[in-house]
């Protein structure tokens, strides 16, 4: 039997698998629901100026980095030189630059916190020596949790005995190892790191798993970058080298039924279109899987993803707007954190990304875009009275903070509409405007985390709640395992 393979949903995730398999020779049809590639990685236009949705920090494009190996494969390789100096984070006493340099950036932290110069120095010395080893198994990039046999043999030659060094620190959060060294009431600096960590790892230092603080930690000193246009290009050049070998690509396509027939699946969109495969790869929301799969079928699902599927994350609210830069005493840099030091979410912090000047894939000469993004919780929006409230006063602390930061911006600011959680749900697909992935606590990340095997033969679920979590990179992961898995091949 000729194997045909179906992908649903042209997320990063999905975008990922499906190009490899194009490019490994198998048949693959690709829906997507919207008139856009990319998820929440994807754009939409307004007038004269280009938004990206939601992800804008390029990041895994580093020699051997995710992105990296991916086009490389499909000989789509990307030449961007990184950031040196990453973005700025400022704090109600203080502004921080994340420096590529890790020796600079470090220097610089201490330069805040000379008190404790000593204790800093030795925990980003443990941050940088760990993520060095965990970064080790990014090369064959193993699975977790290993659901057969083939994948914990393939764990098992993955591990080298530098690898015993994580053990004493697999059961740990980051806040612990910050206690160790005497930082868990420097309050200045731990706000600092839970800043960086709600925006990969959707959760503070208190509670993160420690391993993967490391690596999101320092990650940025790998390699990060400003895409000219924004992160849409990672999906448009998967999309060509898809469409380039063979594969197909449906757009405004929605799934509405999912049914197993004999070892076929039999795949239904709003049109009444009719897909047949043989292997699936779902990149949508795991929420949505009650939907379009048959409760008998839901019931047979693996544990983790049925608790996942009744799990919450976070809702965001995001601001697209167009400034005029020439009202501005200096364009605005690339990217900001800024937090008024009133908590990780509800506007107290948010990321402020735009476009550089000359980028004029994204906004003519003069001009900068800018997305502004803030984590919020979900029963904030659930009715319309507070909707719109929340939507109201949550755009106000925003502006308000950068007003403070940058005299005359909301002068400058020639458009603006924003992105709350229905419009998550309408335009990307995201029940209750849910973005982001699970936050990487102990009990949901490495072999608590969610598999890519969906329990259901032949059935395989990507994207930001699946291992190793979300982020581009994430995301990009988790399509890897599953194109890994339909192919019997590891492919990069």
């Amino acid at each position: 039997m000729t194997r045909h393979v179906l992908v649903v949903g042209a997320g990063i995730g999905g975008m990922t698998a499906g190009s490899l398999l194009a490019k490994a020779g198998w048949s693959v049809t690709l829906l997507e629901a919207s008139s856009e590639l990319g998820g929440c990685a994807s754009k939409f236009k307004r007038h004269k100026y280009l938004f990206p949705v939601g992800a804008t920090l390029g990041m895994g494009l580093e020699p051997g980095g995710i992105h990296d190996r991916v086009f490389r494969f499909l000989d789509r390789p990307m030449p961007i030189k990184p950031l040196e100096r990453v973005m700025e984070m400022v704090h109600p006493k203080a502004t921080f630059v994340f420096h590529k340099d890790r020796k600079q950036h470090v220097d610089a932290i201490i330069a805040h916190f000379p008190q404790h110069k000593n204790e800093i120095e030795a925990f980003y010395q443990e941050i940088y020596k760990t993520a060095a080893i965990v970064r080790t198994l990014m090369d064959p990039l193993p699975s977790l949790p290993p659901e057969n046999a083939s994948e914990w043999a393939f764990l098992a030659t993955s591990m080298r005995p530098k690898h015993i060094k994580l053990l004493p620190f697999f059961n740990q959060t980051l806040g612990q190892r910050l206690k160790k060294h005497g930082l868990s009431d420097l309050h200045e600096f731990r706000h600092m790191i839970d800043g960086l960590l709600i925006d990969s790892m959707q959760t503070g230092s208190e509670d993160v798993a420690y391993l993967l603080a490391a690596v999101a930690l320092d990650i940025y000193h790998e390699g990060a970058y400003y895409v000219p246009g924004g992160l849409y290009r990672f999906s448009e050049l998967m999309g060509d080298s898809l469409l380039e070998n063979g594969g197909v690509l449906k757009k405004r396509r929605t799934l509405k039924k999912l049914e197993q027939q004999g070892d076929s699946w039999i795949a239904t969109d709003h049109r009444g279109n009719t897909y047949e495969a043989t292997d699936v790869i779902l990149n949508v929301p795991i929420q949505q899987l009650t939907k379009i799969l048959a409760p008998e079928l839901v019931s047979k699902l693996k544990v983790s993803l049925r608790d996942g599927i009744a799990g919450e994350t976070w809702a965001t609210l995001t601001l697209y707007l167009a400034v005029d830069s020439t009202q501005l005493a200096e364009p605005l840099p690339a990217f900001r954190q800024i937090s008024t030091g009133d908590g990780l979410a509800e506007g107290g912090h948010f990321f402020m990304s735009s476009s550089l000047l000359g980028d004029e894939l994204r906004a003519p000469e003069g001009f900068q875009t800018v997305t502004i993004s803030t984590h919020s919780r979900r029963e904030e929006w659930d009715d319309q009275e507070k909707y719109e409230k929340t939507r109201e006063l949550l755009t106000e602390r925003m502006l308000q903070a950068i007003q403070q930061l940058i005299p005359g911006f909301r002068e400058a600011v020639v458009h603006m509409e924003s992105g709350a959680p229905k419009a998550w749900e309408r335009f990307a697909g995201r029940p209750n405007g849910l973005v982001g992935g699970f936050p990487q606590t102990l009990d949901a990340a490495l072999f608590n985390a969610i598999s890519h095997h969906s329990g259901l033969p032949n059935l395989y679920v990507c994207g930001d709640h699946i291992f190793p979590g979300g982020g581009t990179i994430g995301a990009a992961a988790s399509g890897i395992h599953a194109a890994r898995s339909v192919s019997g091949k590891r492919l990069i």
